[in-house]
C-alpha cells in the first residue's frame, strides 16, 4: 500500500512561480523546481550576465540536475498511485518534464528582461512555456486519472 500523498501534485503555476523564486507553499517538488532553475539559470545565463563553461563546473550542474530529476520521480513513485492497466506510457517522467519547464521558465524570464518587447524570440520563448505548462498540467490529470502511467527509469 503507498502512502498518501503529502499534498497535492503541484500545478503548473506553482511550479513556474517556485522557479522564479517566489515562496509557494506546496511540498518538495516546487523546491526541487526552484533548484532546477537555479541551475539552468547558471547554465545558460551565469552570474552577472557570464556563464562559466568550465568543464568542472558543468559536470557538477548536470549531475547535480540529474539528482534533482531522480528525487521528483522518487518522489512521484512513492506518493502518486500508478495505473498500468489500460493506462497509456507517457514518453518521459514527471522529473524530466520538470526540467524542461525550469529550462523554459528561465529562457522566458531572461528574454523577459533582454529584449525589446516586440522582439519574435520573445513571444516564442514565452509560448514555448506556456505550452510546457499546459503539457505538463494534462499529464498530471491523466496520471491521477489512470489514463497515463509514467516510464520506470
Amino acid at each position: 500500500m503507498r502512502p498518501s500523498v503529502p499534498g497535492p501534485i503541484p500545478t503548473s503555476d506553482l511550479l513556474v512561480r517556485a522557479c522564479r523564486g517566489h515562496r509557494v507553499v506546496g511540498g518538495p517538488l516546487l523546491w526541487f523546481s526552484h533548484d532546477l532553475a537555479v541551475l539552468h539559470e547558471r547554465r545558460l545565463i551565469g552570474r552577472g550576465g557570464s556563464v562559466d563553461t568550465a568543464a568542472a563546473t558543468v559536470r557538477e550542474i548536470e549531475r547535480r540536475r540529474a539528482e534533482l530529476v531522480m528525487a521528483i520521480d522518487d518522489w512521484v513513485a512513492r506518493y502518486v498511485p500508478q495505473h498500468r492497466l489500460g493506462a497509456t506510457l507517457h514518453t518521459e517522467t514527471v522529473g524530466a518534464v520538470i526540467d524542461r519547464l525550469a529550462e523554459s521558465s528561465v529562457r522566458a524570464h531572461h528574454a523577459l528582461m533582454t529584449l525589446n518587447a516586440h522582439d519574435e524570440l520573445l513571444h516564442n520563448a514565452w509560448h514555448h512555456l506556456a505550452e510546457l505548462a499546459d503539457a505538463y498540467d494534462d499529464l498530471v490529470r491523466d496520471v491521477m486519472a489512470g489514463r497515463r502511467r509514467l516510464p520506470e527509469w
